[in-house]
């Protein structure tokens, strides 16, 4: 499997200690930004677009062991010791994968509000309602957004979904392939097979919003048996983006502690 050369954004000193933090389906490094700025004055803190976001080449191919690949070969060019891996969501599901796989090749893990499982919701009906939107009518952002509120009636979660439309001398243009993400956003939803993967016995700290459903200890201790849960009050899904003090406080003093 051929490695795409990812996007990505870089903060901190190359004395420091490195950090990778991973973004979540939809979302880029543009997204982690203000938290890397914040990491930055203890950790060398990298944040690459995942394959087909961002800035980063697209693929036909979207899964884990894709990304996974892409990842290794980003280490293997930008760190010079093995990082801290921060993933969330997708991108924990991507740092746990390449966890399972390349334990020699990772510090310590910390998985944001996901668990190594598949899950049953879909992306379907949200990503169609994204293909539909008429870009040739739009003159403004703002269109869109109603455009799309009948579908996604979360104004902060279009707000999100909209950061990937562009505007080009040639009119609106989605900065993603949703024709790839429909495609794809099964692999996304599940998790690989792992009936032959051995569990990943070091410390590993899954962060969760004390108000998602996403994540269980449960679902997580059978590939991670050395696995603690930490949940952050009034918090969702986005816990860094809803209560980004408490979890940075958090992402810090586990950082801090020392590798067992």
């Amino acid at each position: 499997m051929t490695a795409l050369n990812l996007a990505f954004q870089e903060f901190g000193h190359a004395d420091k200690p490195p950090l990778i933090i991973l973004h979540g389906f939809f979302a880029s490094s543009r997204n982690w930004r203000v938290i890397a700025e914040k990491l930055a004055d203890s950790y060398h803190v990298f944040v690459p677009d995942l394959r087909n976001h961002g800035a980063s080449p697209h693929h036909p191919l979207l899964d884990y062991p894709s990304m996974a690949t892409d990842l290794l070969a980003f280490m293997a060019t930008h760190t010079k010791t093995p990082p801290h891996l921060l993933g969330h969501s997708m991108g924990g599901k991507v740092a746990m994968w390449c966890a399972l796989n390349y334990p020699n090749q990772l510090n310590k893990l910390l998985i944001i509000d996901i668990a190594p499982r598949s899950y049953e919701h879909s992306f379907d009906s949200l990503i169609t309602a994204l293909q539909a939107l008429p870009l040739t009518q739009l003159t403004q952002r703002k269109q869109a957004e109603h455009w799309l509120s009948d579908y996604i009636p979360d104004l902060s979660y279009r707000q999100f979904l909209l950061q990937n439309l562009l505007l080009t001398d040639t009119g609106y243009k989605w900065r993603v392939d949703l024709t790839v993400f429909k495609k794809m956003a099964h692999h996304i939803v599940a998790f690989p097979k792992t009936e032959q993967i051995i569990p990943f016995t070091r410390p590993t700290t899954f962060i969760c919003g004390q108000d998602s459903d996403y994540c269980h200890l449960k679902h997580c201790q059978p590939l991670f048996p050395n696995a603690q849960q930490i949940n952050i009050e009034n918090a969702g899904h986005w816990l860094h983006a809803q209560q980004p003090e408490a979890f940075l406080q958090q992402v810090r003093d586990v950082l801090r502690q020392p590798l067992n």
